[in-house]
């Protein structure tokens, strides 16, 4: 790949360790992503691929007996942080870094509260800026046109690839500058599979992106970077 001048690095490790009780599942890793680009995370099942993407959003957090070491940085509003300092908001920091799992999961209700939740969450209240920001991201989606009259339907009625859309759309609601995605086409269709690798070249323009994908020929075609996860040794 040609390297371009203009991109800078989104996203850096420094010496990154990770362990579930005393299972080692990342090594040492120091690694940068640029910025405005898809970077594709691959290596064999069990080798902490999730694990690597749940560090930019802290979301292993919550789980016992995990623990890290290293450090994680990310360029926030044109300006390095080191996300695991002690003064950075969790909530910020996830509203910066959206996450997308493998298997669609629409909140039980309708299509527009889905996408809007996050809104709300953020305490933004104003109805003109919310249908807005839910149009938009609807858009962002390429699922606008598909659900615009049936935005009272519930979420769960759409098909398995309108599903991840929507997940994909609720992530972009809070405009991150981050997008992690967990195989987000493994349970999906030839067809749906393109149009979410359609809609994630459109939205590298905007936003970073870092993909898991088990499938080779995605990767070829929408990867501008691949990154194999060494073993750990453990």
């Amino acid at each position: 790949m040609t390297e371009n001048k203009s991109i800078g690095i989104k996203i850096k490790t420094a010496n990154l360790s990770f362990y579930y009780n005393r299972h080692q599942v990342l090594k040492e890793i120091s690694v940068e992503f640029p910025e405005r680009s898809i970077s594709a995370i691959v290596g064999p099942s069990g080798q902490g691929k999730s694990t690597f993407l749940m560090i930019f959003n802290r979301l292993w957090e919550t789980i016992p007996d995990a623990r890290m070491e290293g450090e994680a940085f990310i360029r926030l509003k044109n300006k390095w942080v080191n996300i695991y300092d002690r003064s950075i908001s969790l909530p910020e920091l996830r509203r910066s870094a959206g996450m997308v799992f493998q298997t669609p999961n629409p909140l039980p209700m309708s299509i527009f509260k889905n996408i809007s939740f996050p809104l709300k969450l953020s305490g933004e209240t104003e109805k003109q800026s919310v249908d807005e920001k839910v149009e938009s991201a609807l858009k962002q989606a390429f699922l606008w046109d598909e659900v615009k009259d049936r935005l009272t339907d519930d979420a769960r009625s759409l098909s398995g690839g309108q599903q991840q859309r929507l997940c994909i759309a609720r992530a972009l609601t809070l405009d991150p500058e981050i997008l992690l995605l967990d195989e987000p086409t493994s349970f999906l269709d030839a067809k749906s599979g393109r149009i979410i690798e359609d809609l994630l070249l459109n939205l590298k323009e905007r936003c970073t992106i870092l993909l898991i994908s088990h499938y080779m020929d995605q990767i070829r075609r929408i990867a501008d970077r691949v990154m194999e996860l060494p073993a750990s040794d453990s």
